[in-house]
């Protein structure tokens, strides 16, 4: 990535470190630490990491601010953080407390299968706000402090999504990346990897493709070995999404390939969490046919769509109406103009009551899309 490589080199140059002494120093050769440093070469965790040890900084400081997400998943993967919770002053809460707040939680998360996110934004805003004083305020038991930075990890992941949902992208970078702090210090390496393949989606689709397959795949390395099959799936969606809107065929294509081997791997016997509760057969589907009208291949993608569609229930009028903008646009791109512009005007009346700006945007640029064809 150029400006990851631009800040490599301005790091070496800053301690005073000419591109041999830095070869010296990291035991890569001058000609790869110069493609690395002019963007011709695909940086990895372990150049930047090389790079923080060779000059004697935080494995951060190539990436530049705290809050930018490649520098925060960088950390995430390469530091090794003991999960540690130190009781603070303040009044003491135990497990009956931190109970509440995880059904809470899954109160919340339920509420956005129905609720758009213009609407329920403020309200998880605020639970999230009173979970992290209770963290920082309260005094409690080791066990009961992973607990409640769980919570915090999973309102976070709650309150980024329903805020992208309602336009707030960079409230719903802040959150995310706050979350990944509290699930690393609870030890749930899963919902980091949760956190950082949710903001990796948002980045795909109102940001930097390139940067969004990056977060997507650290949040995989990030999380091997400690995932069960459902959350592998999931986190190997948000792979296949960036691949897709960069326009990598081969890497959607794998990508989607080990989210079906992952998915089949689930059983009875293995407890997946609550938080991975929706990603189901026609989710799946969903996301290969929108991954293949990214790559030009709409008429594959048009069955897909529409089996998903007609296996939702009309409470879910939010999915329903964003998939049926993909199959609206599936049938655009394939030259079906009449079937686009019916499936389309359907989506507009299933959107009509659902506080989604998501939504809006989908549905006002499908419908673009018909009208110009």
């Amino acid at each position: 990535m150029p400006d990851l490589g631009v800040s490599l080199r301005a790091a070496r140059e800053a301690a005073g470190v000419s591109l041999s002494a830095m070869a010296a120093r990291t035991h890569y050769s001058k000609p790869l630490l110069g493609l690395l440093e002019t963007g011709k070469r695909a940086i990895k965790p372990e150049h930047v990491t090389a790079y923080a040890h060779a000059l004697n900084v935080s494995v951060g400081t190539p990436y530049g601010s705290p809050d930018d997400p490649l520098r925060v998943a960088h950390e995430w993967l390469v530091t090794d953080v003991p999960a540690e919770v130190h009781p603070a002053a303040g009044r003491r809460v135990g497990a009956t407390l931190a109970g509440k707040l995880e059904r809470r939680v899954i109160e919340l998360r339920h509420l956005d299968d129905v609720i758009g996110g213009r609407d329920l934004f403020p309200l998880v805003r605020e639970e999230l706000i009173s979970a992290q004083t209770v963290v920082r305020a309260a005094s409690y038991t080791e066990r009961t402090g992973r607990r409640l930075l769980t919570v915090v990890g999973e309102l976070a992941q709650l309150a980024g999504w329903v805020a992208s949902d309602a336009g707030h992208y960079t409230e719903a970078q802040r959150v995310y990346l706050s979350g990944v702090s509290a699930a690393r210090d609870a030890g749930d390496h899963a919902l980091a990897g949760q956190l950082l393949s949710s903001l990796s989606y948002q980045v795909a689709n109102v940001g930097n493709p390139a940067d969004a397959a990056l977060l997507a795949r650290s949040a995989v390395k990030g999380t091997q070995g400690t995932t069960t099959p459902v959350v592998r799936a999931l986190l190997l969606e948000r792979v296949a999404w960036a691949a897709a809107r960069a326009r990598d065929r081969d890497g959607t294509q794998r990508a989607l390939d080990t989210v079906d081997d992952a998915y089949e791997q689930r059983s009875a016997g293995v407890e997946e969490p609550e938080w991975v509760y929706w990603l189901d057969r026609k989710e799946i589907d969903v996301m290969a046919g929108r991954c293949l009208i990214e790559l030009g291949d709409p008429l594959t993608a048009e069955p897909l769509l529409s089996g998903a569609i007609a296996a939702y229930t009309p409470e879910h009028a939010r999915e329903v109406a964003l998939h049926q903008t993909w199959l609206a646009e599936s049938y655009a791109r394939a030259g079906v103009l009449d079937a686009a512009l019916d499936t389309i005007a359907r989506a507009r009346r299933t959107a009509r009551d659902v506080s989604s700006t998501r939504l809006d945007l989908r549905v006002r640029a499908v419908e673009s899309l018909c009208l110009v064809r």
